[in-house]
């Protein structure tokens, strides 16, 4: 898995920008967290944690978090603000988990990152091999009908590289993800021994309406995201 400028050479500024920024603070992490189950004295696994936005809320609620990055950078930030309080490392979870034990985690969450990974089999069937046999896993990327709109091809079946320019830190950088049809996506879930248990497109606050009537437009119209609860086939 390629790691992208924005999550390494500019770190800070993108654990600044998502402090509060709508898509990330406002539209994301709210859908994701109101699908969130009891964390309290469960283990969490937190993977392509970035600066440690989840981790702290989960932390906050009672969970023991282990949290993993490809980027050292991302993961530097982690160990700094929150010390031995939760277990971080460097992991580029396409090649696996190995650091991780069989039935070890109750959930595992994996936030707006599955989209830079190239094959999602492998990486769901380790999620499956980690996860307690009630456990959960839930994540977020990105939708395939906003994808579609880069498609080099425009073959909506073929999985495909896109670039685009994102000026998510304030300034312009280039970010590569995959572009994968929702045939794709569910079909690595189910081939991992999966099920999808809960889904949503998310819902925009309000509060995103008086910040930016047009992106509360835009979101209110068009699908962006997914939120996706995965539960085990025991």
């Amino acid at each position: 898995m390629k790691k992208a400028p924005m999550y390494t050479r500019y770190a800070r500024e993108y654990e600044r920008a998502i402090e509060d920024n709508i898509y990330n603070a406002r539209f994301e992490r709210p859908s994701l967290l109101s699908m969130l189950p009891d964390v309290a004295g469960k283990s969490v696994l937190d993977l392509g944690c970035g600066p440690g936005v989840y981790a702290e809320i989960l932390l906050q609620r009672g969970a023991e978090v282990t949290a993993v990055d490809a980027s050292s950078e991302m993961v530097a930030r982690v160990k700094e603000k929150f010390g031995s309080r939760i277990k971080t490392y460097i992991q580029d979870v396409s090649e696996g988990l190995p650091q991780e034990a069989d039935f070890s985690h109750d959930l595992v969450i994996c936030p707006l990152a599955v989209h830079y990974i190239k094959e999602l089999a492998p990486l769901f069937q380790e999620i499956y091999r980690v996860l307690k046999h009630d456990g959960t896993f839930l994540f977020s990327t990105h939708h395939p009908m906003m994808d579609f709109q880069s498609s080099p091809s425009g073959n909506y079946f073929r999985r495909e590289l896109v670039t685009e320019t994102w000026d998510t830190i304030g300034n312009p950088v280039d970010v590569q993800f995959y572009r994968r049809s929702l045939t794709e996506l569910f079909g690595s879930i189910t081939e991992a021994g999966l099920y999808i248990s809960n889904f949503s497109e998310g819902i925009p606050d309000k509060m995103i309406e008086e910040v930016s009537p047009a992106d509360y437009q835009r979101l209110s119209k068009l699908p962006t995201f997914m939120f996706i609860e995965c539960k085990k086939n025991n």
